[in-house]
């Protein structure tokens, strides 16, 4: 077992993952899917929002994505210490592609009610657990521990890449096709994954591991049982922390409400203020995974560094809540986006050096269950507070207790390496 404390004195060079076998491929089929998924999004909430203007079937939309992530990541994960990896990214992409040709069936057959919506919004994000939490454990059986820290930063910095160009092709699908019809060609998307992993040469089955021993499924036992046997791995609890309450008090909530904020600082046509908004921090975890991966050894893989780097987050995020200046508010935004790819990547690395080979999946879930499962209350603490008092105070108060909490983490931490 590797020591995830700190990275090798010898960090990764620079875009080292991709000369691994395989690698390449499984990038780019994750790349594929998660812009897929953001297209989807694109068109799919378009749809529904010209045709029920609903404000609750959006909050819906918001809960039915995360949620799937905090009741089923330890399960699924669970199931990847026992079955080929490769099979529950399959399910995912099957569900994926089935709930967009779904919507494309409901839109032009003009039979979308929001009962059906509801439904598809909820398979949607089962299959985001199964491919999430799935791929997250073949990509240690692609790389390996040498290779590991590039690959995760790697796989984060095309997670944003997804995020930045799937609106833009959604918009320019919908423009050439309409909805209709570019929801369906949305599917074909979902195929590069699907066949590919038909015969990928990886997984931990062909490195000779023996399946984990089967276990019923117990919902919350499971998650508890699992929590129980990290406690003995320090790293993993920090940086699961981290995690959670990262998701728990901000998540990607802010996003949400990022119109409000474009309409507060003010700089001319507010639609313009909001694609450069949501830009800049897409383009500042863009960015910002490229030059870690270029100049990797600037910032060493060690939880130290992951807690300093969320307290930096927290303190972009609590400047940005507070201006009403767009040119200020745009390098903030930036900033905030270097800083969470940068942490998150770190925490990733970290728990899957640190998770035993026997219980990998289930950690990992653990992990998926923290960091995305736990999105689900984020808009509790910024979306709920900011309609009582306003957005700007709201993200304020979000940020300053993340920061307080890390802080507390970090000062924890930093008590237990002193020598008695």
């Amino acid at each position: 077992m590797p020591d995830a404390t700190t990275a090798k004195t010898n960090e990764p060079r620079a875009f080292g993952a991709l000369s691994v076998r395989g690698y390449r491929m499984f990038l780019f089929t994750f790349l594929m899917t998660m812009m897929a998924d953001n297209v989807e999004h694109v068109i799919s909430y378009w749809v529904a929002f010209q045709k029920f203007h609903s404000a609750a079937l959006g909050g819906f939309a918001v809960v039915a994505h995360w949620l799937p992530y905090l009741l089923f990541s330890v399960a699924i994960g669970g199931l990847n210490d026992r079955i080929d990896s490769r099979r529950l990214i399959q399910i995912g992409a099957v569900m994926f592609m089935g709930v967009s040709l779904g919507w494309g069936y409901l839109f032009i057959t003009d039979t979308l009610h929001i009962w059906h919506a509801m439904i598809l919004l909820v398979l949607h994000g089962l299959a985001g657990v199964f491919w999430s939490t799935s791929s997250s454990v073949l990509l240690y059986d692609i790389v390996g521990t040498e290779q590991l820290h590039s690959a995760v930063r790697l796989n984060a910095t095309v997670r944003y890449l997804g995020m930045l160009v799937g609106p833009g092709v959604g918009s320019l699908i919908m423009l050439t096709l309409g909805p209709k019809y570019g929801i369906l060609l949305n599917a074909c998307f979902y195929l590069p994954i699907l066949l590919w992993l038909a015969r990928a040469p990886f997984g931990r089955h062909l490195r000779g591991l023996a399946a984990a021993p089967k276990r019923a499924v117990r919902g919350l036992a499971d998650v508890v049982a699992t929590a129980r046997e990290v406690r003995g791995l320090p790293v993993t609890l920090a940086m699961l922390v981290l995690a959670g309450a990262a998701s728990f008090f901000v998540g990607n909530s802010y996003h949400a409400q990022m119109p409000g904020f474009a309409h507060d600082v003010g700089h001319g046509d507010p639609g313009v203020a909001y694609t450069s908004l949501l830009g800049a921090d897409a383009a500042g975890a863009l960015l910002g995974g490229i030059l870690l991966e270029s100049r990797g050894a600037a910032l060493a893989t060690h939880r130290s560094n992951a807690l300093r780097l969320s307290l930096c987050w927290a303190i972009a995020l609590f400047a940005f809540a507070l201006t009403r200046t767009y040119w200020i508010a745009l390098p903030l935004l930036f900033l905030a986006g270097f800083f969470e790819l940068s942490f998150s990547s770190m925490a990733q690395t970290l728990v899957q050096l640190d998770a035993p080979e026997a219980a990998r999946g289930r950690v990992l879930g653990l992990f998926s269950m923290a960091a995305s499962g736990l999105r689900t209350f984020s808009g509790i603490s910024v979306g709920l507070l900011g309609s009582l008092t306003s957005i700007h105070t709201s993200l304020a108060v979000s940020s300053a207790l993340f920061f307080c909490a890390m802080l507390f983490v970090s000062l924890r931490q930093r008590g237990a390496a002193l020598p008695a």
